[in-house]
C-alpha cells in the first residue's frame, strides 16, 4: 500500500496543471454511445491549467495521425493542446465522421455526441478549457465542422473547416440561434470537394453548397457587416490566396474564406501555413 501511495504521489507531482511537465503525445480511449472510441492527445510542455484545446478531425478513410497535419508544432509554439479523435468505420469499411452522406444512412454512430463527450472528458481529466475549444478538420472532417456549427455551436469558440463542404441537408435542418466564427480554407481546383458545389449530389456525397455560398451563409448568420478582400503573398508552394474576411459580426465575430487559386484537395498545399493560419484565427476568440 505504501508503495502504491508513493507511486501515485510521484505521478501527481510529475503532472503539471494539465498533465505533463514535458511535451508528449498519448493515445487514449473514451466510451461514448456504448462504443469504445480512440483519440490521440498532444500536450505541450508546461501547459497551463485551463489551456485552449484544438480538435483536429481527419478526412474520409484517414485516421488520427498527427504527422498528417503538423498541428503539434504549432501547439508547442503557441501553448494549446491538440486532440486527434479517431472516426469509426462506415459500411465501406472507411473511417469517417457521420455527417449524413448517402453511404452513411445506416451508420448508427453519433459523432456530435462523441465530440461533446470528448470535450467534457478532456476538461475533467486534463484540466483543459471548456470555453476555449476549437475544431478544425480536413475534407470529411471539414464537413463535420459545418455539422457542428449547425447542431452544437455552443461547444466551440470557433470552427475551421479545410476543404470541407456544407450539405444542403445541414442548411435545411439548421435551427441554431447561436452564431459561431468560422474559417474555411479551400482550393478552387479541388476535384473532391468542388469549389462550385454539387447541388445534384452526382459525386455520391449528397448535395452540397458552393463554397462561397456556404461561407456567406455563416457570415450572414454571424451578422457580419463588412467584407474585405486581400491578395496574400504567394506561399512556398507557389499558390496564390485570396482572403475574404467578413467582419463586424455579433460580439466581434468574423468569418473568413481563404480562396486558394488552383488549389487541390489538400491540407498542406493551400498557399499558406494551414496550422498557423488556423491558430491565428482561433486565437482571436480565446477568452
Amino acid at each position: 500500500m505504501k508503495v502504491l501511495l508513493k507511486t501515485m504521489l510521484a505521478a501527481l507531482l510529475l503532472l503539471g496543471a494539465t498533465g505533463v511537465t514535458a511535451q508528449e503525445t498519448r493515445t487514449e480511449t473514451l466510451r461514448s454511445g456504448g462504443v469504445e472510441r480512440t483519440y490521440r492527445l498532444h500536450l505541450p510542455a508546461n501547459l497551463p491549467d485551463n489551456a485552449p484545446l484544438v480538435i483536429v478531425l481527419h478526412g474520409y478513410g484517414g485516421d488520427a495521425n498527427p504527422e498528417a497535419f503538423g498541428m503539434n508544432a504549432t501547439a508547442d509554439r503557441h501553448g494549446f493542446a491538440v486532440c486527434y479523435p479517431q472516426g469509426e468505420r462506415d459500411s465501406r469499411g472507411k473511417r469517417c465522421w457521420n455527417v449524413g452522406y448517402p453511404s452513411q444512412a445506416e451508420m448508427p454512430i453519433d459523432d456530435v455526441q462523441f465530440l461533446e463527450d470528448l470535450i467534457g472528458h478532456l476538461h475533467r481529466h486534463y484540466g483543459l478549457s471548456r470555453r476555449n475549444v476549437f475544431c478544425t478538420g480536413m475534407s470529411n472532417g471539414g464537413d463535420m465542422c459545418y455539422l457542428l456549427a449547425a447542431q452544437r455551436p455552443d461547444l466551440f469558440a470557433a470552427l475551421g473547416p479545410v476543404a470541407g463542404f456544407m450539405s444542403v441537408a445541414i442548411l435545411r435542418e439548421d435551427k441554431s440561434l447561436q452564431p459561431v466564427p468560422l474559417f474555411e480554407i479551400h482550393g478552387t481546383a479541388d476535384p473532391t470537394t468542388r469549389w462550385e458545389g454539387d447541388l445534384t449530389g452526382e459525386d455520391g456525397w449528397g448535395a452540397y453548397l458552393p463554397i462561397p455560398m456556404a461561407v456567406g451563409y455563416w457570415a450572414a448568420k454571424n451578422k457580419c457587416l463588412e467584407h474585405r478582400i486581400d491578395t496574400l503573398p504567394r506561399g512556398a508552394d507557389g499558390l496564390q490566396v485570396i482572403a475574404h474576411r467578413y467582419t463586424g459580426g455579433t460580439d466581434g465575430n468574423e468569418v473568413w474564406l481563404y480562396e486558394t487559386l488552383g488549389g487541390k484537395h489538400s491540407w498542406k498545399k493551400t498557399g499558406v501555413d494551414t496550422c498557423e493560419e488556423l491558430w491565428r484565427f482561433f486565437s482571436r476568440y480565446v477568452r
